[in-house]
């Protein structure tokens, strides 16, 4: 298998409201809307987050994003008025937590904490 490109998917109960959160969350607003009930951020060639509305699954998603390094990121989270967890430490990496309004799990892992 030769894998050229992931697409995360998440799903939302309220697109609207979510790309607001995810605006925040990324820091900046999605790339495309190309269809209804879709948002798309892209961050690389090959590495793209979907936020879709699905009233029915919103809440049981997981967002897993690697950062470097994860405190910065911490407060540029918290100056934009979202509420991450605390850097924990695993075991050879940190991790943080935080869900979004529909209880998605977004986990950021890094190598570096500082």
């Amino acid at each position: 298998m030769a894998i050229q490109t992931i697409f995360a998917h998440v799903s939302c109960s309220d697109l609207e409201a979510s790309i607001g959160w995810y605006e925040k969350l990324f820091g900046k607003a999605p790339l495309r809307q190309p269809m209804p009930g879709l948002a798309e951020w892209q961050f690389t060639e090959s590495a793209e987050v979907q936020l879709f509305e699905d009233k029915d699954k919103a809440g049981t998603s997981t967002l897993t994003l690697g950062v470097l390094p994860l405190a910065p990121e911490r407060q540029r989270l918290m100056e934009a008025g979202l509420e991450p967890g605390p850097i924990e430490e695993a075991d050879d990496f940190w991790i943080m937590r935080m869900r979004d309004p529909d209880g998605n799990l977004v986990v950021f892992a890094s190598a570096l904490r500082d």
